[in-house]
């Protein structure tokens, strides 16, 4: 507030249909008015406008004059504009608790699912109220939030304001509910590294690609049901990734290489996968595959989609058939978020920029020293463990999390599409 001339504040609220130049006009008459804004927010929600303006206006009884001129002045013009105009004068009372309002911790409540309904945001805006948390905010940045294609996306971000200290019970509350409702929930800091991320690092089995390479490898050496066995101990975190992996490999000795090489064409990518990377691509992002997988499979998707860079375990091969052995150093979860690391040093940015994705237990290391780290439709103990927890939507859902919207990616999908 100012200090010298004695003033209070009124806080101004316009409703009705939304058209170009309505906030122009009103703002005008306040600057013609030399009238100061404290504090402006607005949404326009299927064309009807919401505008709320704090101002800062002489207090004194010889300003009576000036105060009524400028309430007429704005309700002739909201008249005009087919507004409804209301003022509400504002205590120091509760100027100061706004003041003090500024100085919370700031997050983002993303939903995600197919369709959201009232009922998901009802339980998801119940935790936020339950935990002292303030709405602050509310965007849309999928197309609709009942698509008419039952596998497009839907998502709605919740800015919230309040105390740090609720965020770990809230995280938990929301990974508890997420499952029932049928949605996905983010819950992340709002900060400059949010819209800032630089590097998106992937595992690739069951994560970029829609399966597991060992375990296809096994059935054409009809050890299948042996290999799989080890591999759901292992991502459920019940066996060291090294013992297991190296037992697993053992298993496909005396595979012709030919064979191995025609997974390549059979394994399909992971839902929304290649529109994210080409997204991602578009934008700047450098990529990394970081898989307890195979190279000869991982340089394949580097060749399709333009990976960045790519570290995995390599098969020995010898007189065209695999040995049951691997090259070391084996690329396990401790190797993951080292790799990783080194990535970031490489390209000169900060952990918090590092976005990884996974859904095994190997992958937790990254996970954990990523600024954000996503269980993507992963076992129970990662998506305990990770930051975020993707389970409803495909790859191109992790969007949202970045707060890209829909329509900004419409004009540039022919683009997108040809990368």
């Amino acid at each position: 507030m100012s200090s010298g001339t004695l003033t209070k504040a009124v806080l101004i609220h316009f409703s009705g249909p939304d058209a170009p130049g309505v906030t122009a006009r009103l703002t005008r008459i306040l600057a013609d008015y030399n009238i100061s804004i404290l504090d402006i927010g607005q949404a326009v929600v299927h064309e009807s406008l919401v505008l709320g303006i704090l101002v800062e206006v002489p207090a004194a009884r010889e300003s009576a004059q000036l105060r009524s001129a400028v309430k007429t002045a704005l309700l002739n013009e909201a008249h005009e504009l087919g507004l409804q105009a209301h003022f509400t004068a504002i205590s120091q009372d509760r100027i100061k608790h706004w003041e003090r309002s500024l100085h919370h911790h700031h997050f983002i409540v993303t939903i995600l699912g197919r369709t959201i309904a009232a009922e998901q945001l009802a339980r998801v805006s119940a935790i936020i109220a339950a935990h002292g948390m303030n709405v602050d905010r509310i965007d849309r940045l999928s197309g609709e939030l009942v698509p008419i294609d039952e596998q497009a996306n839907a998502c709605v971000e919740l800015a919230v304001s309040g105390e740090s200290s609720r965020e770990l019970p809230m995280r938990a509350e929301f990974l508890a509910i997420a499952q029932a409702l049928s949605i996905d929930i983010a819950f992340q800091r709002e900060s400059i590294f949010r819209r800032n991320r630089r590097i998106f690092a992937f595992d690739m089995d069951s994560t970029l690609i829609q399966g597991e390479v060992i375990d296809e490898l096994a059935r054409m050496a009809s050890v299948g049901d042996r290999v799989s066995s080890i591999t759901e101990s292992t991502m459920r975190g019940e066996i060291g990734f090294d013992e297991s992996f190296t037992r697993r490999v053992a298993l496909l000795k005396g595979l012709p290489a030919e064979r191995v090489n025609t997974l390549v064409d059979t394994i399909p990518l992971a839902d929304g996968a290649e529109r994210l990377i080409r997204t991602l691509r578009l934008l700047g992002y450098r990529t990394a595959i970081l898989s307890g997988g195979f190279t000869f499979f991982a340089n394949a998707l580097q060749q399709r989609l333009g990976i960045d860079y790519v570290h995995a375990n390599e098969l020995e091969v010898r007189e065209g058939f695999v040995t049951g052995r691997v090259i070391p150093p084996i690329v396990n979860g401790a190797r993951k978020a080292t790799l990783l690391a080194e990535i970031a040093d490489r390209e000169g940015v900060s952990l918090e920029q590092v976005v990884a994705v996974g859904d095994g237990a190997n992958d937790i290391p990254m996970l954990n020293l990523a600024g954000m780290g996503i269980a993507y439709r992963a076992k129970p103990v990662v998506r305990q463990k990770a930051d975020h927890s993707i389970s409803c939507l495909g790859l191109d859902g992790l969007l949202y999390l970045l707060g890209v919207r829909d329509r900004d990616l419409k004009p540039h999908e022919p683009t997108i599409a040809a990368l």
